[in-house]
């Protein structure tokens, strides 16, 4: 079992093994770097049956998307670890909830993000990513020219309204919470979508439980629908970015350049980490952007390396002719040729 005292030496740690770990893992595999991917085996995505528009896997279920991309990873040799990673110690050790560390020269972090829900409608948890939705792209063109309707449960719920009524004419915005401005009504009416004032106390489900009927306001009056859209509250599971000081934008998510290069040296983000917009395809997008980066830095560093070793070697061999080799002169050379790779030396 690895120690803190002598953990193995991978090239990459990858922190999280959805979509946007994986294929950073696979392309760094295939770039024959050695990459570990540790993840808990809790993805976002886990409550749908279904994912869609990714090209040759529409509709595909989530974990056998998972499945597929874990077998392709080890194909290459990449290690997939069960567990959660507690800490990421400047250095870089990963330290995991079982004891076991791991020491990386470059990590990337896709931990993803937790959706909350508004808990004070009941059936939300039940009927989540069944017919409770939060993206039309993703869902909405299965429940498209049905009766649909849009939770007023923060500001940007307008927006969604306006949005699904591309999918469906019979969309109802729901106000809940959300007080309506008359330029909000104006634009509501515009599009012709119903608006239906009152707070929303529980999502009916039919009588076998299979499917949803309507939702229920404070009055006992149940409203007809078949599928319901709301934007959630997005969490990021950022707490091990934090910890190693990475810094956040103005919307207090990490903030990273286009490949996911964080503030901090050596760490990356990817997913829904850093974008909870993002897709499938967008996080496994956003996993290679951030693998071939982190694979181009490994070889900046790789260089400059190499060309440190071979000028202390030559210095070395100016000075071997005049005195005999050493200890010192021996350690000198391996801290230079294998730097943090080397072992018992």
């Amino acid at each position: 079992m690895d120690t803190q005292e002598n953990p193995q030496v991978y090239d990459v740690v990858v922190v999280g093994g959805g979509a946007a770990g994986l294929n950073a893992a696979l392309v760094l595999a295939r770039a024959r770097r050695r990459v570990a991917v540790v993840d808990a085996g809790a993805p976002r995505n886990a409550p749908a049956a279904h994912m869609h528009g990714f090209l040759s896997r529409d509709g595909m279920a989530p974990a056998q998307l998972l499945a597929t991309g874990r077998t392709e990873v080890a194909g290459y040799g990449g290690e997939l670890i069960t567990g959660r990673v507690e800490a990421i110690e400047h250095g870089f050790f990963v330290r995991l909830a079982e004891g076991r560390v791991l020491r990386a020269r470059r990590v990337l972090v896709a931990t993803g993000c937790r959706d909350d829900l508004p808990e004070e409608i009941a059936g939300v948890r039940e009927r989540w990513g069944k017919d409770l939705l939060h993206c039309p792209y993703c869902h909405g063109y299965e429940v498209r020219d049905q009766p649909i309707g849009v939770l007023g449960t923060g500001p940007s719920a307008v927006e969604h309204a306006l949005l699904v009524e591309q999918w469906s004419s019979d969309v109802i915005m729901f106000s809940h919470t959300l007080t309506l401005t008359a330029e909000d009504r104006e634009r509501l009416t515009a599009r012709k979508v119903q608006i239906v004032e009152g707070q929303v106390t529980r999502l009916v489900a039919a009588s076998d439980g299979d499917r949803l009927r309507g939702v229920e306001l404070a009055d006992g009056q149940v409203v007809p629908r078949a599928a319901v859209f709301l934007r959630p509250h997005n969490v990021p599971h950022d707490d091990l970015l934090i910890a190693l000081g990475c810094q956040r934008d103005s919307n207090g998510w990490v903030d990273t350049d286009a490949s996911g290069r964080t503030s901090v040296f050596g760490v990356w983000a990817a997913g829904n980490v850093i974008n909870p917009r993002a897709q499938v395809i967008t996080a496994a997008g956003q996993g290679s952007a951030a693998a071939i980066a982190i694979n181009h830095d490994l070889i900046d560093e790789d260089v400059e390396r190499a060309v440190e070793a071979s000028r202390t070697l030559a210095t070395i061999g100016r000075n071997t002719v005049r005195s005999e080799f050493s200890a010192e002169l021996e350690a000198q050379v391996t801290q230079v040729v294998l730097g943090d790779r080397r072992h018992g030396l």
